[in-house]
């Protein structure tokens, strides 16, 4: 999967196009944590631009955990990824609706394969009983099983 993953380009406005669909479908959803990509995930970047009644928060690595921000300005900190700056104000994960999860690959029963070292699924495990979980992938990342383990925590909804 990673071989694949860092062999294949894609497109990604038609993700960003069925996740911004599924939004306008779920008006009670204020609060969204997003993600800055690496090379070979969907980027999201324009939806906060075309979505601005949605608050996006921007994870940030801690040691082994995330947490999330509000702010634009992004610079690059942990692994290279995009970062919100130091002086973010960081938002409680008991206030985020939404957790949108890059990964490897997604299963039909909503199991995600990320990249090994389990911020999301501690993350995860600390959210809100009803906070969704959605990942989203290119067609290509869909497969028929990620073997899922105890540990991981499955998605409500894949959207590639």
């Amino acid at each position: 999967m990673r071989q694949s993953f860092r062999a294949t380009q894609s497109d990604s406005h038609p993700a960003c196009l069925a996740l911004d669909r599924w939004l306008h479908g779920h008006p009670e959803l204020h609060t969204l944590a997003i993600y800055s990509p690496l090379p070979g995930e969907v980027d999201l970047s324009s939806l906060p631009r075309q979505r601005p009644d949605i608050r996006w928060l921007f994870p940030k690595v801690h040691a082994c955990q995330l947490t999330f921000h509000l702010g634009s300005q992004l610079l690059p900190g942990a692994f290279g990824i995009l970062e919100p700056i130091a002086d973010s104000p960081a938002i409680a994960i008991t206030e985020i609706d939404a957790f949108i999860c890059p990964g490897l690959a997604f299963d039909p029963r909503g199991g995600r394969l990320g990249r090994g070292r389990g911020f999301y699924d501690r993350v995860l495990a600390q959210a809100r009983p009803d906070a969704l979980k959605i990942g989203i992938c290119f067609a290509h990342q869909s497969v028929p099983d990620t073997f899922a383990e105890p540990h991981d925590i499955p998605m409500d909804i894949v959207i590639f």
